[in-house]
């Protein structure tokens, strides 16, 4: 019976695990909804079951079959008839094709080559996750990032063939330095940028209110994270209040400068650990930040560890790229709002998988300019 199992899948036609690799992404597509909504409000991935956020109608089975479902449901929710978001069925087949590609580049009727094929299918999903929460909430959570660090460091241990490695010890290496390369440059970047363009003035209109709270920034549309504006202790966040609301007393026409060891208020110093809570009414702040966060530090770390330095490089110097075409596409149409309103992390994420998939092609292209036969021989 073992040999006949054994014989089945290994003789089983391309067709097959192509279909068996499109259909498990989409499943794992649907999941990744459930981590795209719940992960940034902290929110468990298990309980409650799947539910209509408007109604909380507790989704059966049958009606929470990955792009079926959506379909049949024309995209409402059977119970209220609340729209569901056409982003649900647009991550299950992203996801599937992105597994079936990944069998299709890397697979093989083998144990190594599922194995690979189904490791580059995990990094796309998260990618993937990370795209869609940076692009809702700017941030990336540290499940995906540090969680992608370990997982990469020990995949790489069981799987030299992930580096292309003939040992554990080689591939532990090589995911070691991309942890490093990959974490360190975009580290490298962020303090570049804080000395060179670390300041960015932020306008507020006339109903506009901005909120600190104990860990972030709460700006209409938009919630920052102190870690992502202060990165030095002397990173300075500057604004003029025409109205400063505290939790014992209000101020009016006052200059504010907060930095993470000292909150100055017109004439006053405090510690900023014993203020919880500031209400500002500004015209703008002048805030000490740039395209890249903290969180890019973590995920392009999370990057390196599967696809060593030489990905590491290419996805920040990629990133850089489409992230300079992409602006420059958004200010000839005159959409330059939308490009202050973009994070870095989708940049990565396409840069990553642009590595990937054509990273061999693209070292052995470079290897021939930088060294050509002729000159070889």
């Amino acid at each position: 019976m073992d040999d006949f199992l054994l014989e089945f899948w290994t003789g089983a036609p391309d067709v097959f695990w192509a279909f068996v690799f499109f259909v498990f992404g989409s499943v794992v597509g649907s999941f990744l909804n459930v981590c795209i909504h719940r992960m940034p409000l902290e929110q468990s991935l298990i309980r409650p079951p799947s539910q209509c956020p408007k109604c909380e109608f507790s989704i059966p089975w049958h009606l929470n079959m990955p792009i079926i479902s959506w379909l049949m449901l024309r995209g409402k929710c059977r119970q209220c008839s609340e729209p569901i978001s056409p982003r649900y069925i647009g991550v299950e087949i992203l996801t599937g094709l992105a597994f079936l590609a990944c069998w299709a580049v890397f697979g093989a009727q083998n144990t190594p080559g599922v194995l690979l094929a189904t490791t580059w299918s995990i990094v796309l999903a998260g990618l993937i996750a990370a795209t869609f929460i940076d692009f809702e909430h700017f941030i990336i959570p540290d499940e995906i990032t540090l969680g992608g660090v370990a997982v990469g460091f020990l995949i790489s241990a069981g799987l030299p063939l992930l580096h292309e490695a003939e040992s554990a010890t080689a591939s532990l290496t090589a995911s070691g330095l991309g942890i490093l390369v990959g974490g360190g440059s975009v580290l490298a970047v962020l303090q570049l940028g804080k000395w060179f363009f670390g300041k960015t003035t932020v306008p507020l209109e006339k109903e506009d209110i901005a909120i600190f709270t104990e860990s972030d920034l709460h700006l209409p549309g938009e919630v920052i994270p102190y870690e992502e504006i202060f990165f030095r202790n002397s990173d300075t966040l500057r604004f003029h209040a025409n109205r400063l609301e505290l939790t014992d007393r209000c101020l009016t026409n006052v200059d504010v400068a907060l930095s993470p060891k000292k909150l100055v208020i017109g004439e006053e110093t405090y510690d900023p650990e014993t203020i919880t809570y500031l209400k500002a009414d500004a015209d703008e702040m002048v805030i000490p930040r740039e395209a890249m966060g903290v969180g890019d530090v973590k995920f392009m770390a999370a990057i390196g560890a599967f696809v060593g330095w030489q990905g590491a490089l290419f996805s920040l110097m990629a990133s850089a790229v489409v992230g300079a075409a992409v602006g420059v596409s958004l200010l000839a149409i005159g959409r330059k709002d939308w490009s202050d309103r973009l994070p870095y992390g989708p940049y990565i994420s396409l840069a990553a998988v642009i590595w990937i998939f054509f990273g061999q092609a693209i070292l052995d292209a470079w290897l021939v300019t930088v060294n050509p036969p002729a000159i070889r021989n």
